[in-house]
């Protein structure tokens, strides 16, 4: 039985398991599994060109260069996506104080480490597409 905090917090991170129910660890991947979250993360990562392969510097980005760079999201989207990335840790937020404001996100060593599995995500999804869609249109052709 964990009897100090230090046991207690041991025990708990031993008992991590996202198959059951209760573990905290499926609100992590929940959050890590939405797209928005995904190419944040990589943005950031310095994947903005979308290249495969190519050697990849993270750097800070501003709110608006991110906006420009994730076609398609909304503005409540992307501060959501990234008050939550910052409330986990896995991102900074640098307010400057210049005129106006300039406010730079960045990621940290945690979210950097999670950077390289979302790059592997999103190169898997951009390399594979045309087999998933032609596997749809099979399938599509064969319920219709």
């Amino acid at each position: 039985m964990a009897t100090t905090r230090a046991d207690k917090k041991a025990q708990a991170k031993a008992e991590y398991n996202a198959f059951l129910a209760a573990c905290p660890s499926r609100q992590l991947l929940d959050r890590i599994s939405d797209k928005w979250v995904v190419l944040v993360l990589c943005a950031l990562g310095g994947e903005a060109s979308g290249q495969s392969g190519a050697a990849h510097t993270p750097k800070a980005m501003r709110y608006s260069e991110l906006a420009r760079l994730l076609a398609g999201v909304s503005q409540k989207m992307l501060t959501q996506t990234l008050r939550a990335l910052e409330r986990d840790g896995l991102l900074t937020r640098t307010v400057t104080p210049t005129v106006p404001v300039t406010v730079t996100y960045e990621l940290t060593d945690l979210g950097l480490s999670l950077h390289h599995v979302t790059r592997g995500l999103r190169q898997w999804a951009q390399t594979h597409m045309d087999q998933v869609l032609a596997s749809r249109a099979k399938r599509d052709a064969e319920a219709g």
